[in-house]
């Protein structure tokens, strides 16, 4: 089966709306898209679906959910952030909504003097965070990442873990750290042990393909050998901002790991 979970639209910060998105789908022969708008629920935050238009958002793809369904297979949910103090990926947060399936993400780490230092919105912010926030201390602010993605896994309940080693997007054209070092492959190995004891399942995402930053997905290639070893299960996605992005390297990908067939059923 081709599908892909992982998509934004004009609801959030994509390109297209969603019946733009459905159509290439279609013509692209997937037989299932879901749709995964950011959300801080309750909060509001750049980038992400208003707290008040959420139900809307739900709404609108469900009725093309029932318009396609002889087509394809439209699925509903959410890229969820995980801001400590503020918001979680966690399905009682969401449950009002009845969302077919929760993506639980970290796109800020928490600093120690309580700063949000974003990770994936520019290699000026970032490093600015870094030095602002972490004192320049790399390995610091890389550790607090990680801790912040096993407490997610550990403590909320959801489905798949998004981009967790996001912190990878800016290292190829700018060059922060080594991917390399010893306690880094540490961290991927317990951070690889947590998502194992929780049992959700990882996405092999090809986003930053699609947006020219590297010319390989998330996890890593070592870092998906660590969940492997442990067990874990992937699925395949694009974290796809436009129509035609949906597949994006999927016929590269398509073959690196074994994929979880159609996880996700509709809710009606």
């Amino acid at each position: 089966m081709k599908t892909n979970y992982h998509t934004h639209t004009i609801w959030c910060d994509g390109k297209d709306d969603p019946e733009t998105v459905i159509r290439s789908a279609i013509d692209k022969g997937f037989d299932a898209i879901g749709f995964s708008s950011h959300s801080t629920y309750p909060d509001d935050n750049a980038c992400t679906v208003p707290a008040a238009k959420l139900a809307d958002y739900f709404a609108d793809i469900r009725a093309l959910a029932a318009k396609y369904e002889s087509r394809i297979n439209v699925l509903c949910g959410v890229e969820a952030d995980y801001i400590p103090g503020t918001t979680d990926p966690d399905r009682m947060r969401y449950s009002v909504f009845s969302p077919d399936y929760i993506i639980g993400s970290v796109h800020y780490v928490i600093a120690p003097d309580g700063a949000r230092v974003p990770v994936d919105h520019s290699p000026t912010l970032l490093k600015e965070g870094l030095t602002a926030h972490f004192g320049g201390d790399v390995k610091a602010y890389l550790r607090a990442y990680f801790a912040q993605e096993r407490d997610m896994v550990r403590l909320f309940d959801f489905d798949i873990v998004g981009h967790p080693d996001l912190v990878r997007k800016f290292n190829a054209k700018h060059p922060y750290y080594d991917e390399s070092a010893a306690w880094y492959i540490d961290e991927l190995s317990i951070t690889a042990d947590a998502i194992a004891a929780s049992g959700k399942l990882v996405e092999v995402n090809t986003g930053a393909i699609s947006r020219g930053w590297m010319d390989d997905a998330y996890p890593s290639a070592e870092f998906r050998t660590l969940l492997r070893e442990r067990g874990v299960k992937f699925i395949l996605s694009s974290d796809s901002h436009a129509a035609d992005t949906l597949d994006c390297a999927f016929d590269r990908f398509g073959a690196a790991e074994e994929y979880v067939q159609a996880p996700f059923v509709r809710r009606r």
